[in-house]
């Protein structure tokens, strides 16, 4: 062990190119995985445009030296209106053409990766000094990244794909060949968890949703279905790595390798830290003056398509409910005539930035109302310890609540099986369900308390020790074959395959999984 760590500690220092589709749900768990790299002494350049760098949370000074940002133009494609740089500029049914834009960055992205392999390679030079000196050891790259791997295979710079998702959708989606073996075409295909991971029947997508993830498959105006360019990137990728942990899904977690037939390493949950601005924050002062664990907090991220008629629905059962409430509301949304005023006391909505991460750690908050995205769910349950309200919109959304009503730390909103439609008192009773000093609330806030306790730990820093495994494994693939184990072993080669298998005795394979 001593003459690892002494090799541990030798080995020089990386430079990480990292490069996050065009989404803010994407831009920031990239951003705190680079920010656990640059805190651990390696390089790490941020790959974006210009108006998505400009936007992002400004890293910790101690860690400005080790993380720069490239901007590179986005083309325009007609349709995408002038500025819109993400996807929170866009409306959903305009996404698409936001990817066409994003594939116009092949070119440019080569230009940069080819000055950077360049000037590495003559030691820095000029153009680059300090840690950025070094030409670029890994990439790492997103889902929509498909055309990326082989820019970068042309400098011999290997690739590993960076999945925000839970480890459970990431098994729900598959490798190509196992979709291949067991089609899904039809919605109705999609409902359930696919045949090579068969789980409870309570793990499963509502109908609505499960239309929403068929249509993935289908063509949309960049030419390339999201599924393929996930298979496609994957496909090339030296190794996987996922946003979760074996204590976050502890059944699920060690069949990725198998399944995928490469190494899938966790990088945690990259938990934000409590940020030194908001403090004075209208929204604290508010909850100053609340009792202990007497506010849900209410908020639906930033890019969830909500309706006007979801906002009305929303406001009045939370009105309905009786109970305290903490909304961080996104404009331009139109909240019920006269509803401000009759929640005056209980109930405050906040319109403009609010410092969740800070809200969520105020001893007045005693429930978290989501959308169950799997930051904002860390966030909440895994991070603070809080019972959910859960409203799912789209993507793994569904799935994520389904999965925390079978750890019982939640409630789910009722809605409509065909369309996904909820009211009033759908929202209502779910609220107090969670809010109410019975026996189902009690239970559900001690389970959400254990919870965070198994996975995080009393002093928060369990997950972070995937940041330092991941830092220690991953060079270790620099020397290795692709779909080799790591040279050293170590915790990768634990979570990897054993050895290289042949294809054919994966094909077709059903793994059962209990939660």
């Amino acid at each position: 062990m001593a003459g690892d760590k002494e090799q541990q500690e030798e080995a020089p220092a990386l430079h990480v190119v990292v490069f996050p589709w065009l989404a803010f749900g994407h831009l920031i768990p990239f951003l705190e995985l680079s920010k656990r790299l640059a805190a651990r002494g390696h390089a790490v350049t941020f790959v974006s445009t210009p108006r998505n760098v400009a936007r992002l949370p400004p890293v910790p000074a101690e860690l400005s030296g080790h993380v720069r940002t490239v901007a590179l133009p986005l083309p325009a494609v007609e349709g995408l209106p002038e500025g819109a740089e993400s996807t929170a500029d866009l409306p959903p049914e305009k996404v698409e053409l936001l990817k066409a834009a994003f594939d116009g960055l092949a070119a440019p992205f080569a230009e940069f990766l080819a000055a950077a392999c360049a000037a590495g390679d003559r030691g820095g030079g000029e153009e680059q000094s300090g840690p950025f000196a070094r030409r670029p050891d890994w990439i790492v790259l997103d889902f929509a990244h498909y055309w990326l791997c082989p820019i970068a295979e042309k400098h011999q710079v290997p690739c590993a794909m960076f999945l925000i998702f839970t480890a459970t959708a990431t098994a729900y989606m598959g490798p190509r060949q196992q979709n291949i073996s067991h089609p899904r075409v039809t919605p109705e295909d999609f409902m359930p968890m696919p045949r090579w991971f068969p789980s409870p029947p309570s793990l499963a997508f509502r109908r609505h949703e499960a239309a929403a993830i068929a249509a993935a498959s289908e063509l949309n105006a960049s030419g390339v279905s999201d599924t393929e360019r996930i298979w496609r990137a994957e496909e090339r990728c030296r190794l996987l790595v996922v946003r979760s942990s074996p204590e976050a899904e502890p059944r699920v977690f060690p069949l990725l390798a198998d399944l995928f037939r490469k190494p899938v390493l966790p990088a945690g949950l990259l938990l934000p830290e409590i940020a030194g601005g908001g403090g004075d924050h209208g929204a604290l002062r508010w909850l100053d003056e609340q009792p202990p664990r007497s506010v849900a907090y209410v908020a639906l991220g930033s890019e969830a398509p909500v309706t006007a008629e979801n906002v009305r629905e929303l406001a009045i059962g939370l009105e309905l409910s009786g109970e305290r409430f903490l909304w961080a509301l996104r404009p331009p949304a139109v909240l019920p005539e006269g509803f401000e005023q009759r929640v005056a006391g209980r109930g405050v909505v906040w319109t403009g930035w609010v410092p969740q991460v800070r809200v969520l750690a105020h001893g007045a908050v005693g429930a978290f109302l989501t959308h169950c995205g799997w930051g904002s769910t860390a966030e909440g349950l895994f991070g603070f310890g809080h019972p959910l309200v859960m409203l799912p919109f789209v993507a793994d959304q569904g799935l994520i609540a389904r999965m925390m009503a079978e750890r019982g730390v939640g409630v789910e909103v009722a809605r409509r099986e065909e369309d996904g439609w909820f009211g009033r008192e759908d929202v209502a009773a779910a609220v107090r369900r969670v809010m109410v000093v019975g026996e189902e609330g009690k239970a559900l806030a001690a389970n959400a308390r254990r919870t965070r306790e198994e996975v995080v730990g009393d002093d928060g820093c369990r997950q972070e020790r995937y940041a330092d495994e991941l830092v220690d494994i991953v060079p270790g693939y620099l020397t290795s074959k692709p779909g080799s184990p790591p040279k050293g072993g170590g915790p990768a080669h634990r979570s990897g395959p054993d050895d290289v298998r042949d294809k054919s005795a994966h094909e077709g394979r059903i793994w059962k999984v209990e939660f």
